[in-house]
């Protein structure tokens, strides 16, 4: 069953036509990957399915819900929450005080304490430094603390933009464990790119994004060995 599905979506930056029209789905306890040049339209797609970009046409479901129109607070509560690209930790806050700004929707003093324990069990290095500044931490523990914050709110659906840009490559395979495990505990994954060799590996399906349109559909291991995914991604 699908849990998120966009159909037909349309979205302006003043008179430039970012998306043309563009439909996927991501269906429950998937990972659906989105793959593109800088400029395809990447996280443009990402921020109008959370209710951070107006889009001009098109409809938005999420969980059931007509979410087109929706501010994006009111999309986290129904269970979407994205780790952006760029993470955009609270740079002045200590980890602690991070997590505690990923779970501002939960009301229980006790539920909230656990979460941070279960993130803490999950990411033994915040626990570590759960009282450092999050500016000072480095790329990939700021990367873990994004993470480990969109994970406060329980949500049914992550989207994460760029989870490895700027780490380094032992970095990229553990977030991408992470982002496994993450899955295999039945999280919900729509994952944005540029790294399509370890994103499709990990994919269920994936979509590739080209100048505002997708152009190319399949499951991950369909895209992985379609000669105009390797020649233009992969290298080949």
């Amino acid at each position: 069953m699908a849990l998120l599905e966009v159909e037909n979506l349309e979205v302006y930056y003043g008179v430039i036509n970012a998306l043309k029209g563009i439909s996927f789905k991501v269906n429950e306890g998937e990972i659906v990957t989105l793959i593109g040049a800088n400029g395809a339209g990447k996280t443009t797609t990402m921020q109008s399915v959370v209710g951070l970009l107006s889009s001009k046409s098109g409809n938005i479901t999420f969980d059931g819900h007509d979410i087109s129109k929706l501010p994006c607070d009111k999309i986290v509560k129904l269970g979407m929450t994205q780790v952006p690209e760029g993470r955009h930790i609270f740079q002045e806050l200590t980890v602690y005080e991070n997590l505690l700004l990923g779970g501002f929707l939960l009301k229980d003093q006790k539920i909230i304490k656990e979460d941070i324990n279960m993130i803490y069990e999950r990411f033994p290095r915040l626990y570590e430094r759960k009282n450092q500044i999050g500016g000072t931490l480095s790329g990939g523990e700021q990367q873990m603390l994004a993470i480990g914050r969109a994970l406060m709110s329980k949500p049914k659906l992550l989207m994460l933009d760029e989870p490895s840009m700027g780490l380094s490559p032992l970095l990229v395979d553990e977030v991408f464990d992470i982002i496994k495990t993450i899955n295999n505990e039945g999280t919900t994954i729509l994952l944005v790119e540029q790294n399509a060799g370890k994103s499709l590996a990990i994919s269920d399906r994936a979509y590739v994004l080209e100048n505002g349109r997708i152009t190319l559909s399949g499951t991950g291991k369909e895209l992985m060995s379609s000669e105009e995914v390797k020649k233009a991604y992969l290298g080949g």
